[in-house]
């Protein structure tokens, strides 16, 4: 049953004031904080124990956090397409981390419907600051042609790999750097930058930030606070690319609390700005905790006892936290256990700036639940997920069922292991066998939930050069309805 937790008394009189249509000069600034494989329990006020993220904490604490909310994916870059598009990894274009060389992703196409293609038509100003993953420099997918009036970063994840680039975006101008200059410092200004300059609204400030990614790079004046506190790690030293990092165990601990900070310091120029009343802040991760580069994710329990991590679609891959904080609109000290995902956060911005939303969404919009009003929340039916790599996996929530079929690439038919996730979060138990009757409604959420896409087969291998006529293999009985539509151009289907 849904359910808003509140410590205050003031939920009614919020939610009697919930958001109206608002005229264009009152329409809200919207700040989204993506961190880069975050997991569950990073944050303090979600349950870390080995460091503090306090101005994290504070937003939280005025704000709502939600207890059941996931990434669009478990890895970059169909995560953030997910975001971006409003559709999950059954429909949306990029699937996976397709890499393009010298420098970039593979590309989201010219005519995708993108969150920040809708705010602009809405009249927001709209700027990316950190990494984006959508599409190399100069193409389609370029974030100035996504949307973005204003880019300034990583275009490449692949070059996020370190701290200290030899170079960065500045739209589409290549800025050089001297490689040892830390480059959240840089980012993190020019977003803060991006909300003086346009404080009078409204504007979409997109901050999809790097850390905590590997490398552990961190300077060395947030490191060494942890150092005594880790020392039985002084020895260790993290590898992953560029410069290697002595204790990468409190250099994770001091990323974390360096991006802390840097929250502190947005928050702190909102109310300097006047602004902070109109302006919705979240905050949330786009998978679950990585384990390279000498992160020890067990260690800080980061993905909150939840089992998995980054590449898995198990809970601790994908269920990530969001916060979400709009001074007198949603309570202070509020929780939900709304089941929720990335691709609700197209209609949610829709409509925060009073635009329609596009007909091909898999998203619902999430304000309801934002402003108190649970009693006009939809749900879900289904939230679901599939994953390209590691053998080709799919998942399912359906309410308090989870499902995970693995190793799809050997076997098309593999079965459903099931769990439930109020009697067993950790999904340690595989009841499929005894509930047979839901194992097929997720079997069938599954098949119905999948677009064969060219880009990304699942079901269809990749054709080989020189094999163009060749035919593919049948799907397995449970695919038998027509899904071959190359997801480049999706038919419509209906929300989940």
């Amino acid at each position: 049953m849904r359910k808003i937790l509140t410590t205050s008394l003031i939920a009614l009189p919020l939610a009697l004031a919930a958001l109206q249509p608002a005229a264009a000069d009152q329409k809200p600034n919207i700040i989204y904080i993506l961190l880069d494989d975050a997991g569950y329990g990073d944050f303090s006020c979600y349950g870390q124990k080995k460091f503090k993220t306090p101005h994290i904490d504070k937003i939280a604490a005025e704000g709502l956090k939600f207890t059941d909310h996931y990434a669009g994916s478990t890895v970059c870059a169909p995560t953030r397409c997910s975001l971006m598009t409003g559709l999950h990894t059954g429909h949306c274009q990029i699937r996976g981390n397709r890499e393009i060389q010298p420098e970039g992703q593979a590309p989201l196409d010219a005519d995708a419907v993108t969150v920040a293609k809708l705010l602009k038509q809405a009249g927001y100003a709209t700027g990316a600051f950190g990494k984006w993953g959508l599409g190399a420099p100069g193409s389609a997918g370029d974030p100035t042609k996504q949307g973005f009036d204003t880019f300034y970063g990583y275009n490449c994840q692949r070059q996020a790999h370190t701290y200290y680039p030899t170079h960065l975006w500045d739209n589409t101008e290549r800025v050089e750097l001297d490689g040892d200059t830390y480059s959240h410092d840089l980012i993190a200004e020019r977003s803060l930058q991006f909300v003086r300059d346009h404080k009078d609204g409204p504007f979409f400030c997109f901050i999809p930030t790097t850390i905590p990614h590997a490398a552990m790079h961190v300077p060395e004046e947030d490191a060494a606070p942890f150092r005594e506190k880790f020392a039985q790690f002084e020895n260790k030293v993290g590898k992953y690319k560029g410069r290697p990092v002595k204790n990468p165990v409190a250099a994770f601990a001091g990323m974390m609390t360096r991006l802390d900070r840097e929250i502190g310091k947005l928050s702190a120029l909102l109310k300097e700005l006047g602004i902070d009343d109109n302006t919705v802040i979240f905050i949330t991760s786009d998978n679950g905790p990585h384990k390279e580069g000498g992160h020890l994710p067990d260690f800080f329990n980061s993905n909150g006892g939840l089992r998995g991590y980054k590449r898995d679609l198990y809970e601790g891959g994908i269920r990530a936290p969001l916060i979400a904080r709009w001074p007198n609109k949603i309570a202070p000290g509020s929780t939900s256990d709304l089941i929720s995902a990335h691709w609700d956060m197209l209609p949610t911005f829709c409509e925060l700036a009073g635009v329609d939303v596009p007909e091909q969404t898999d998203g619902i919009s999430i304000v309801p639940t934002l402003v108190g009003e649970t009693g006009k929340q939809k749900n879900h039916e289904f939230l679901y997920w599939e994953f390209h790599e590691r053998g080709k996996k799919q998942a399912v929530r359906m309410g308090k069922w989870k499902g995970v079929r693995l190793n799809l690439a050997k076997n098309p038919d593999a079965p459903v292991e099931l769990y439930d996730l109020e009697a067993d979060p950790g999904e340690k138990n595989d009841i499929a066998a005894k509930h047979p009757e839901i194992v097929a409604k997720i079997t069938r959420a599954m098949a119905d939930s999948h677009v064969e896409s060219t880009l990304f087969p699942f079901f269809k291998p990749r054709a080989k050069k020189g094999t163009a006529g060749t035919k593919s293999p049948e799907k397995p009985a449970i695919f038998a309805s027509d899904h071959s539509q190359d997801s480049l151009q999706l038919p419509l289907f209906p929300i989940r």
